[in-house]
């Protein structure tokens, strides 16, 4: 039931094992279910208690290691073979005295590996400072190293699978914007909009069922569309103000996203010349989006233009997106701002979000594209791009 072929995991595994060659690593213990799901295709809601996935360099598969309640998902979801799934006991569930990575120290060190060089996610969310505590107490003669982003630059370029994925999430977000524009109305709670909006995100469409986002729909109205980052009150929208929605499609754990902006009303003119200048932003960015090209080099075309306008963005303008877990959609890789020296390659795929937040009101546009071989990037996201009034 794994989501892609034998064939492609095993290439994954093969530039992750490169990759720790490069870090000088002998084994890898990973934390983060994106991690885990890219080696393995292990996919359930069980983030939530420790769980881990260790590639060893001579080593066909990696292995598993989750709670036993969750062995048999491993089993549904993996491409390993039941000598490559761990599972511990419920005794270490929520434990005082009884850790998983204990465990996981102990599987090493049964396996002779006691002294080697081990690279863990050492920023990951789910990577504790407990388990990290844990694994450096159960193997003192290891020598550890901070692989936090190995896996994640293995992932940043796409396999013609994933992009299908991706190319899926699109259409979702796609139509779950319709719908959310189509819900947002004076005297709608945003609740209610959000509703629909998640209804649609998991209904997908006719090719793509809909798996649950990474992160939720914000969708902040009136003032509160000032700050970035807000998802939903039983607040009414109200006439003569803005909204912006920023959502999120995802099929098989891979996403893209898309941002847009409503005014309720007549939009006032600084609001209109805004969205103008932040549309020629985003075309000419988009434009300059090609492989070869660097990252700050992307929102060095968008900053001239909004520059020239007089207008100012401090944040960077997009990150690398596809496959992840709450509470992210983004890889934490590769980022279009100034200093990211990142060059574009193709099948790269980025969310480029211009968000452009003032004293008492925001506005927001955003595109999901991908980095192709020759010319501008596909853009996987379809919704037009102006300004949405609904007077």
């Amino acid at each position: 039931m794994s989501a892609f072929s034998k064939a492609e995991y095993a290439a994954r595994l093969a530039r992750v094992k490169a990759s720790m060659g490069e870090a000088g690593a002998d084994v890898l213990v990973l934390a983060d279910p994106a991690s885990l799901n890219y080696l393995t295709g292990y996919d359930g809601w069980s983030f939530y208690v420790h769980q881990y996935v260790v590639v060893i360099g001579d080593r066909e598969q990696p292995l598993w290691i989750g709670r036993g309640m969750d062995a048999p998902g491993a089993r549904l979801t993996s491409w390993l073979d039941e000598d490559s799934l761990v599972a511990y006991p419920e005794s270490h569930v929520d434990s005082e005295t009884l850790h998983p990575a204990a465990l996981v120290a102990g599987e090493l060190l049964r396996r002779k590996l006691g002294s080697a060089r081990i690279g863990v996610e050492m920023d990951s969310w789910y990577y504790t400072a407990q388990a990290h505590a844990e694994l450096v107490a159960g193997l003192p003669s290891a020598r550890f190293v901070n692989a936090h982003r190995l896996v994640g630059w293995a992932r940043i370029v796409k396999s013609p699978a994933e992009i299908a994925m991706m190319r899926g999430a699109a259409d979702i977000v796609s139509e779950a914007m319709k719908v959310g524009i189509d819900a947002v109305a004076p005297g709608v709670r945003e609740c209610d909009a959000v509703a629909e909006i998640m209804a649609a995100q998991v209904h997908g469409t006719a090719g793509f069922w809909g798996d649950y986002p990474a992160a939720l729909p914000s969708v902040p109205s009136g003032a509160k569309s000032a700050a970035p980052h807000l998802t939903w009150s039983g607040d009414r929208y109200e006439q003569d103000s803005v909204a912006y929605l920023e959502l999120g499609g995802c099929h098989n754990r891979y996403h893209a996203a898309l941002a847009r902006t409503v005014y309720l009303g007549r939009p006032p003119d600084h609001l209109l010349k805004l969205a103008a200048v932040v549309e020629e932003g985003l075309e000419t960015a988009l434009e300059a989006a090609r492989a070869g090209v660097t990252c700050e080099e992307v929102e060095a075309a968008w900053r001239a233009v909004i520059t020239r306008a007089g207008y100012e963005k401090a944040s960077r303008i997009g990150y690398s997106i596809g496959l992840n877990y709450p509470p992210d959609w983004g890889e934490r890789t590769a980022s279009l701002r100034e200093g990211d020296r990142t060059v574009l390659r193709p099948d790269m795929c980025f969310h480029m979000i211009l968000g452009m937040w003032e004293d008492d009101r925001g506005f927001e546009l955003s595109e999901t594209f991908r980095v192709t071989e020759n010319g501008s990037p596909e853009v996987m996201t379809r919704f037009p791009r102006d300004l949405v009034i609904k007077a």
